[in-house]
């Protein structure tokens, strides 16, 4: 039996009991991790060190290289995101709805744990702590698989996650990490568990995403692939489309909330563009555009190509963007959702009436008006962390924390009724 099954058996033995344990042992276990984490700093930023070593050797870009880096500070970041985890309100046993029939008989919906969460994730070894923190304090097991370039900084991870179940009292297969194997024969065998997996979770590119939903036989949530817009309106504030356009695109390039496409409204063109151009090409920014941007961008001696129809649906994770001119709010609205992924979206605006046609017409996860889509994070919601951004609808949508990690059972209490 191939090293992923034997793994996903293992969890599934756990997850029962892991699911029926008190919420204050899920939590001593969260808690038992983070201090672990903090414990082990060097050793994990040293097995870190080698996985950078090895990634940059292979050519791996500077975006995926910043994703891919564990430090101190990184690593303190993790410590205390699963503490605040561990803080949270139990999410299971909660009564979402209840009546009593006619009969007698009491009907509750209540929240019950999933059972086995797996996750496959690339360069973001962060992901093995929050799938973690996030599973245990929503009752359920998880099956871990991260990519090759993050090895050695995953498995130091996991050893902490599962130490820390032992120290807690619980069983220790309710984590279980999957080697990576350079035939991707594990990755093959997890998307396909089917009685063993409840619900995958990819976390990568649009390549790995796909991937998933086109050969697993487990339910699967889309998350991750962020086509991020930021659309100028007409009467936007150039002070905050400046600082609005430069934060989503060139705080971190490589992440999935950063914007890869700017619109702006045409017959604004000449007066927000500029600025925003020569803000975005001084952090290093490659930019495409259409011709009316284009002009703009010449006039103001900033350099841009032509942008192709590809560059409107490409998620680039780097320094490169594409701008284009719309015709007002609709065709924005229009052009966003053609072309997005579902994932944030922003305008920048004075306009309320401008502000609410967007936030009304944009079908996305997050949408935002005057504000960075670099929000878009379950920390940052206050969600304590999360375990991936939800870019479909069913059963979760936008960054998804413990309580995405639940379902629902009836619970029907009667005293001999019939019916």
């Amino acid at each position: 039996m191939s090293e992923a099954r034997t793994k996903a058996m293992l969890a599934r033995a756990a997850a029962r009991a892991l699911g029926q344990a008190p919420a204050a042992r899920r939590s001593a276990a969260i808690r038992a991790a983070a201090r672990l984490i903090r414990e082990r700093t060097d050793a994990i930023a040293a097995a870190n060190a080698h996985d950078m070593e090895r990634s940059r050797r292979a050519g791996m870009g500077a975006p995926l290289l910043d994703r891919l880096m564990l430090d101190a500070s990184r690593l303190e970041a993790i410590a205390s995101c699963l503490e605040e985890v561990s803080r949270q309100e139990d999410p299971l046993g909660h009564v979402g709805w209840g009546r009593t029939l006619d009969s007698g008989v009491r009907v509750e919906r209540v929240s019950v744990p999933m059972g086995v969460v797996a996750m496959i994730y690339e360069a973001r070894p962060n992901v093995t702590a929050d799938a973690f923190g996030l599973c245990v304090r929503a009752g359920n097991a998880c099956v871990l698989k991260g990519g090759s370039a993050a090895r050695e900084s995953c498995m130091a991870l996991a050893a902490c996650c599962k130490d820390a179940l032992v120290e807690a009292g619980l069983p220790a297969g309710a984590v279980q990490y999957v080697d990576d194997d350079a035939e991707h024969t594990q990755t093959d065998e997890l998307v396909r568990a089917a009685g063993l997996v409840d619900v995958l979770i990819p976390r990568g590119g649009a390549s790995l995403i796909r991937y998933c939903v086109e050969n697993a036989t487990v339910p699967v949530i889309e998350t991750g692939t962020g086509n991020c817009h930021i659309y100028l309106h007409r009467d936007a504030n150039v002070d905050k489309a400046v600082g609005i356009v430069t934060n989503a695109k060139c705080s971190r390039p490589g992440v999935c909330n950063a914007a890869e496409s700017l619109l702006v409204d045409a017959v604004a063109a000449e007066r927000l563009l500029p600025p925003v151009l020569a803000a975005l090409s001084a952090y290093g920014v490659a930019l495409v555009g259409d011709e009316l941007a284009r002009k703009v961008a010449a006039a103001a001696q900033v350099p841009m190509g032509e942008a192709c129809e590809d560059d409107w649906g490409r998620e680039y994770l780097d320094l490169k963007m594409s701008v284009r001119c719309v015709e007002g709010v609709a065709q924005a609205i229009e052009h966003v959702n053609r072309y997005g992924t579902g994932h944030s979206e922003a305008i920048v605006s004075d306009s309320y009436e401008a502000c609410e046609a967007f936030l009304a017409g944009v079908d996305a996860a997050v949408v935002y008006a005057n504000a960075s889509t670099r929000f878009t994070d379950g920390g940052v919601f206050g969600l304590g962390g999360e375990i991936g951004i939800s870019t479909q609808k069913l059963h979760a949508r936008g960054p998804m924390g413990a309580a995405a990690l639940t379902t629902t059972k009836y619970v029907v209490r009667g005293d001999g009724q019939l019916r």
